[in-house]
Formats: structure tokens, sequence, C-alpha cells
């Protein structure tokens, strides 16, 4: 036990050997739903994602981020590939808006003291959560089709709100502008721990017969899988900090 502190304490001084350097910056791209309603397309922004992030470069292979996302979350059944959607014709519309923190790995060094032109490929990862609101328009099967004759649905307008934690997977490039500047461009996935970003399950009504009032539960879709959301853009970050010093004592 003491040999494997030992190696931590290690690891932990030879990484501190290298001075901190800030990046703050924006990300602009666009956003997409993977679940219950619409395309089944993993890599389709439809919506307008706009955020902020800040980076603290550890070392020029590991630094620690922090980002603010706010985008709008949009599916339609019509648009999807699945018949059995299309014939549904279910729609939603979702304010998301994203809180994530986590760690950020380059897959080459990226010394930003370095001179020359400096490019990684990336990945990202840690916790994010989400709260939303929406509006969603559910077609009901009530009569199923015939020979004779197609089916009949109900439509339902349902207005929601939630929230829920998901694991951020984001993998892209950067390189530097100039001594200053960052670019990347990335696709960041995240799984949730809900099945309702659509509010596809449970999907609750208030159903009033006469003078009582009760309620049903509607569940469609695949229960058993969560939902997933995608944000893909481009990164624009402006480094700050002071200049590593190796010199000796």
């Amino acid at each position: 036990m003491n040999r494997f502190f030992t190696l931590i304490l290690s690891l932990f001084l030879s990484v501190s050997m290298y001075s901190q350097i800030n990046e703050i910056g924006v990300f602009v791209g666009g956003s997409n739903f993977v679940g219950d309603v619409g395309s089944t397309s993993y890599i389709a922004p439809n919506k307008l994602a706009l955020g902020v992030l800040y980076k603290w470069n550890q070392t020029t292979r590991l630094a620690y981020r922090a980002s603010l996302m706010y985008s709008k979350l949009s599916a339609n059944d019509t648009e999807s590939n699945d018949i059995s959607r299309q014939l549904r014709e279910d729609r939603f519309d979702t304010k998301l808006t994203e809180a994530s923190v986590g760690i950020e790995f380059n897959f080459f060094d990226f010394d930003l003291y370095r001179a020359g032109r400096q490019f990684t490929p990336y990945i990202y990862t840690g916790i994010s959560y989400a709260s939303y609101e929406g509006d969603l328009s559910h077609n009901k099967l009530t009569t199923p089709a015939t020979a004779t004759s197609p089916a009949t649905f109900e439509p339902i307008p349902v207005s929601y709100s939630s929230s829920s934690f998901a694991i951020p997977f984001n993998i892209g490039v950067k390189t530097t502008l100039n001594s200053r500047f960052i670019l990347a461009a990335e696709v960041g996935a995240r799984y949730t721990f809900k099945d309702n970003l659509d509010s596809s399950y449970p999907l609750t009504r208030i159903v009033i017969t006469g003078t009582t009032a009760t309620t049903e539960n509607i569940a469609f879709g695949n229960i058993n899988n969560n939902d997933w959301y995608l944000f893909t853009g481009v990164t624009l970050t402006y480094t700050f900090g002071q200049k590593p010093c190796y010199c000796a004592d």
C-alpha cells in the first residue's frame, strides 16, 4: 500500500513540474437527439448549439475542462427511416441547458510554448448535468390498421420538464492558430440516465369522465434504452498563463 501511495505521489510531482496554462473560449455548432422520436442517425445536427468552456492544462497531454452549453433538441418522426415512426408522426421540441466537467486527454504532446504549429487528436469524458423542458405532440394509436381501413391516431399534446445526469464522450482534433488561439473541431455524445428527453416514458395525461378525473400513463418506444443527445461543432479558445521556466534554483 505504501508503494502505491509513493507511486501516486511521484506521478503527481512529475506532473506538477509543468506550469499550468489556462484556456477560455466558445463553442459553436449544432445538436441532435437520438431516442424514441425522430431520426435514428447518430450525427445529424439540426438545431444551433452554443457554449462557453474553460480548460486548465496540467500537462501537454492532460487538461481539466468545464463547459456550459445551451441548445434546443428537436425531432420529428417524418424525418426517420423507420416506417413505424413515419406512420406515428410524433414530434417534440426541448430547450436544454447543460453543465459539464471532466478530463481532456491529448494523443500527442500539445506544448503551447513550442515554436511552430501544434496539432493533436483528443478525447474528453466526465460528468454532465442537463435540465430541459419542452413540448411533445404524441399520436396515440386508437384503431389498428385493417385490410379495408388505415390506422387512426389520437393526438395528445404534452408539456414537460425534468433533468438528468449524463456521461459525455467527446472526440476531436485541435491545432494552434498562433501563440494565443486554439481551434478545435469535435463531436460529443451524451448518454443520459433517463428515457424522457422526448417525454416518451412515462407520459402521463389527465382523463376527465363526467366529474371524475383520473391519470393515464402512456409509454411508447423502447423503454429499455435511455436517450442520447449530441453536440457537433468547433471551439475557439484563448490561452493565458505564465510561461514555464525550467531553470536551476
